[in-house]
């Protein structure tokens, strides 16, 4: 299943040029043409799912396994200092692009990025803390 007017399905295809570091059935991972910092890639599905939600379990799963993968062999071959894995769902969460898609960034002592990929922090109440646990047990 792909999109006509997808990008990612058009890179993930192999119909658009792309530094790839990675392929399988599933899979194809890429460059970043617009990186964080060096060696930031992408991992990208073959088929189309536009987001985690509609995401198959298993693919999810091979998804993550693969970052691990790719993130122990990038992080051996850069010599990198740490290692974000980052998946934006929706347009307030920062997804841009809307084929589902992790982002592998190598991260490095003096990138200056440090304050990136980070949030303000609450202060909750014990109360809210505990009202939002009840709405979200299962």
């Amino acid at each position: 299943m792909r999109e006509e007017n997808c990008i990612f399905c058009k890179i993930a295809a192999g119909e658009i040029p792309s530094k790839t570091i990675y392929e399988d059935e599933q899979f194809r991972v890429i460059l970043d043409i617009s990186p964080a910092v060096r060696g930031h890639a992408l991992i990208i599905p073959k088929e189309h799912y536009a987001d985690i939600y509609s995401l198959p379990e298993e693919l999810a799963a091979r998804a993550i396994v693969l970052a691990k993968k790719l993130a122990v062999h990038m992080t051996e071959m850069l010599k990198c200092d740490g290692f974000n894995i980052v998946q934006n769902n929706g347009e307030a969460a920062g997804q841009t692009v809307f084929h589902f898609h992790m982002h592998l960034i190598p991260r490095y002592q003096e990138d200056g990025n440090q304050d990136k990929l980070c949030w303000n922090h609450l202060e909750l109440s014990q109360e809210e803390l505990e009202e939002i646990c009840q709405k979200l047990r299962q």
